[in-house]
């Protein structure tokens, strides 16, 4: 399956799915400055939805294990149905997609079996959501845009 190529899917509840690739960051770093070799950096290819109600970027715990990223804290978390938790938070997770990456704190949720890609993640990475085609596009085609006032 490898929906990374395209720009997304309809799912049923009309949020986006595609695919991303996470990887440890720190890894990355300890591979670039010869620490350790390329091929022992962690990273996985996870199925995501786009939420632009959500906030941050929300992976499984079984993403977070595989990757081996540092929890740095813990997160006050509001679901749906107004219910309230306390969840981890793993540091220097890049998100990679649509030839575009990003590094990113995550919130860890154990239920989760999908990456939840929120409006933080977007803005980072200049992604926009075409509503009408129901695909995540990036607003500039050749490079990330910033506004700067």
């Amino acid at each position: 399956m490898t929906r990374a190529s395209t720009a997304g899917e309809k799912t049923e509840k009309g949020r986006i799915a595609l695919e991303v690739e996470l990887t440890n960051y720190e890894d990355k770093v300890r591979a670039r400055n010869g620490d350790i070799p390329p091929e022992k950096v962690r990273r996985i290819r996870i199925d995501a939805i786009v939420d632009t109600g959500a906030a941050h970027l929300v992976i499984p715990q079984s993403a977070a294990d595989a990757l081996g990223v540092p929890v740095i804290g813990e997160a006050g978390v509001r679901y749906a149905d107004e219910s309230r938790a306390k969840k981890k938070i793993v540091n220097a997770v890049e998100v990679s997609l649509l030839s575009r990456s990003g590094i990113f704190r995550a919130i860890v949720e154990p239920a989760r079996t999908e990456v939840l890609l929120g409006a933080i993640v977007l803005e980072d990475m200049d992604f926009i959501v075409d509503c009408r085609a129901q695909k995540l596009v990036p607003r500039d085609p050749e490079m990330i845009q910033s506004e700067i006032e």
